[in-house]
């Protein structure tokens, strides 16, 4: 008994007391971790240090605070950014298409282009003081979208000047004598801006860029001024062909040292009229048929004053820190909402088509072949567009969630791939047929753009989403690492002590959280109390996730150490779980936002048991491939430990909910209309989407006639040939109104369907596809 005490007091001692267990047990443990801890330069610790962290933290936490989820504000619009995304917007998608802009422009059309300008879109997010429309995140969101889903050269053009580029920089960075000149301008049109990173030997390693710039003496207005020399060679800069203000990056070397002590000062911006001497600009990238203006850049010896550099002289250095500052509002916003409306206009097009096209004497859009793409296309889309309007309202909030941007970069775009395959599928011979009937052709074609811009899906995948969402989001190990570069040693110790106890703490809650879950199978996870009851259990599923996840990783930090960030596939897995659990989030959220919209049901449910389904096997990924095989099965043990007696918990989405999905796609409703809310769909039988939505709406008011003509047919009171529907007015069966509709009908059905042809010299700009009055339809009434 006296021993049992006498080790208890000394268990108590090591553990309770900071001085004994820093001296004892955290001490030894911090000498390690320094030893191990890999070198960091100074830009990864500026691009770990940018943003900040926002949801994503909650779901690392192993027990997400799901009220905090749901008290957040919903995403809506001022009566001004509404008018003009009913106005302006509409109108600048009247003046564009994809067909003309890139068969007869290549580029956007000389009036597209002066109504850009004119009414504000390149100033969105400058404020009004400046002359700029001060829009909302959201609001500039919404813009994108809209104008994705009619063009992608405007979309691009638009959506550019508003991301990660001049006019951020100088909102945040820039002095006011920058400001007040450039911000106007900018707002105007006056200024087409770019900004110029990647280098052909620095891509997705953008923080190595070879280009120099070099502090010394020139000439500039006539007068001697302390400058830079700056050589640059740049290339896949969006505008950069036709820009006047190029924001530039390079790296600024002081080897005179006529700044201070300091010969390589680090990673510069600068802003460098495109008409100043030694600017090259002009040439042009053709990125898949895409005809925005994108190209190349270089200079060579081309000196600048140092106040070009964004925020002055002051600021040299600061480039990197500044872009990763602000990259995760750009990351948030234009690619998310670009590729959620390509999935958008994929999903309502091609739903609509899927119902008025037949073959075999019934739409195809009641085949299961097709309900299952048309299920994907549905339940991918919901989720898109929940992710997307969650992490806009995160950064109206004033958030610049860095590790959720990449999240929503990443899966968007790829979940845009699936639903534009998916599409395509359907569409057949429609679909690969460029035209100006063709909606889907050169949103097929573009899509490797959006993966590829931004930071490249597979590295960001990879090394972006967990190895960054590991430190910044874990509740310790951020603080640990800082412990740990910190030069005051006592100090450090003291930190360090703090943030492994907590660690500690942490793991082996989560680690008993995790079994315990597993056991009851997220029965008595949390859930928020006033939640539609028929999600409610998708709730506990996330939590009892959220705790697996949270544990699982501090397993395989503390297995493998700094060697987690080479095994690239385990921490794209893990970063997987990190991801799916944020959308699945997005999902759940929105349905409750937008008011347990019962008819919408099917998409939310077909979205969850994808993600669950997806977050089960991500787990079953990193835990076949963990290098300690005895570890992986305790840990299965612990995450899944009833799958062996009761089977796997989570499949994939029924038939039957697929089925249900399929069916909200392909008729006009209320769902239809909420899931594909914010694009272009004018009922114009000349628009290739317009035209789509007048036969499905003709197809479905026709259908109650064609019964008619049916069972008049099994009566033997009408024939079976193409004179069925005459026959049918003529024996009363239909009215001369229905005939009229039946007309009606086979006129919009045939133009829906139709495929364009040109002549042999179609290349020429004036040549266009023949029109509808022009091709013979011999049978168009055919029952």
């Amino acid at each position: 008994m006296i021993w049992f005490i006498a080790i208890l007091t000394s268990a108590s001692l090591v553990l309770f007391v900071p001085l004994v267990r820093r001296t004892l047990l955290t001490g030894p443990i911090f000498g390690l971790y320094r030893k191990l801890l890999p070198s960091m330069s100074q830009t990864e610790k500026e691009a770990l240090e940018a943003g900040t962290v926002w949801w994503e933290g909650e779901l690392f936490s192993g027990k997400p605070a799901w009220e905090k989820l749901l008290a957040y504000p919903a995403p809506n619009l001022s009566a001004e950014e509404q008018s003009f995304l009913n106005n302006e917007c509409e109108q600048l998608c009247r003046l564009v298409s994809d067909w003309e802009t890139t068969q007869k422009h290549h580029d956007l059309s000389p009036e597209a282009w002066a109504f850009i300008k004119d009414k504000g879109f390149l100033g969105m997010i400058i404020p009004k003081a400046y002359g700029g429309l001060q829009f909302s995140a959201y609001a500039h969101s919404q813009v994108a979208q809209k104008l994705s889903t009619q063009c992608g050269a405007s979309a691009v053009s638009v959506m550019v000047p508003n991301s990660l580029g001049p006019a951020e920089l100088l909102l945040h960075y820039g002095t006011d004598a920058q400001k007040n000149y450039y911000l106007p301008r900018l707002a105007r049109g006056e200024e087409i801006p770019a900004f110029a990173l990647t280098n052909p030997n620095a891509g997705s390693d953008a923080a190595s860029i070879p280009d120099v710039g070099i502090i010394c003496k020139g000439m500039h207005d006539g007068k001697e001024v302390l400058g830079m020399r700056v050589t640059w060679d740049k290339r896949y800069i969006t505008l950069g062909p036709i820009c006047t203000i190029l924001g530039l990056a390079f790296r600024l070397h002081d080897p005179e040292k006529l700044l201070g002590d300091k010969e390589d000062l680090g990673i510069t911006c600068a802003l460098v009229p495109t008409h100043h001497e030694g600017v090259n600009i002009g040439r042009r990238h053709f990125p898949l048929n895409a005809v925005f203006q994108n190209g190349p850049n270089w200079g060579r010896d081309v000196f600048m004053p140092l106040e070009w550099i964004i925020g002055g002289p002051a600021m040299a250095g600061q480039g990197w820190r500044m872009l990763m500052e602000c990259l995760a509002a750009g990351r948030s916003i234009s690619l998310p909402a670009s590729n959620t409306g390509m999935a958008k206009l994929a999903t309502r097009a091609t739903g609509g088509y899927a119902r008025v096209r037949s073959q075999f004497k019934t739409a195809i859009g009641k085949f299961e072949g097709i309900e299952e793409p048309l299920a994907r296309m549905g339940g991918h889309t919901y989720l898109m567009d929940a992710a997307r309007m969650m992490t806009a309202t995160a950064i109206d909030l004033g958030e610049k969630p860095s590790v959720a941007s990449a999240i929503v970069k990443y899966h968007i775009t790829e979940r845009a791939r699936i639903v534009v395959n998916d599409a395509m599928d359907i569409l057949g011979g429609k679909g690969i047929c460029l035209g100006p009937n063709n909606f889907m052709g050169r949103a097929y074609q573009q899509v490797p753009v959006s993966i590829t811009v931004e930071g490249a899906n597979i590295l960001t995948r990879s090394l972006i989403i967990f190895g960054q969402g590991a430190i910044r989001c874990h509740p310790y190990v951020l603080s640990e690492m800082r412990a740990a570069q910190n030069p005051d040693a006592p100090q450090a110790r003291v930190n360090f002590d703090r943030a492994i106890s907590g660690h500690v703490a942490f793991a082996i809650t989560n680690g008993v959280r995790t079994l315990g879950h597993g056991l009851t199978r997220g029965l008595f996870a949390a859930a928020p109390a006033k939640v539609a009851p028929e999600a409610k259990g998708y709730y506990k599923d996330l939590a009892r996730y959220s705790a697996a996840f949270a544990f699982l990783s501090d397993v395989s930090m503390g297995v493998l150490g700094g060697e987690l960030k080479r095994r690239e596939k385990l921490s794209a897995r893990l970063g997987d779980i990190l991801s799916l659990m944020y959308l699945a989030s997005a999902t759940l959220r929105r349905y409750e936002v937008e008011g347990r919209q019962t008819a919408d049901a099917p998409l939310m449910h077909w979205a969850m048991q994808d993600a669950l389904f997806k977050i089960q096997a991500a787990f079953d990924g990193v835990l076949a491939n963990f290098p300690s095989r005895v570890l992986a099965k305790m840990l299965n043990a612990m995450i899944f430990p009833l799958d062996r007696l009761l089977g796997r918990e989570h499949g994939v989405p029924t038939d039957e909910l697929g089925h249900q999905v399929a069916q909200l796609l392909i008729g006009p409703s209320a769902t239809r209309d909420r899931l594909t809310a914010g694009m272009y769909a004018p009922l114009d039988e000349n628009d290739a989407v317009g035209v789509v939505e007048l036969a499905l709406a003709a197809t479905v008011a026709c259908e109650p006639i064609d019964a008619k003509i049916k069972a008049a047919q099994k009566l033997r009171q009408v024939g079976a040939g193409n004179t069925a529907i005459r026959e049918a007015m003529d024996a009363g069966v239909i009215t001369a109104a229905e005939y009229a509709l039946l007309e009606r009908r086979a006129y919009l059905r045939d133009k829906a369907v139709r495929v364009d042809d040109f002549p042999q010299d179609f290349h020429h700009e004036s040549v266009v596809s023949r029109n509808l009055a022009s091709v013979p339809m011999p049978h168009k009434l055919a029952a």
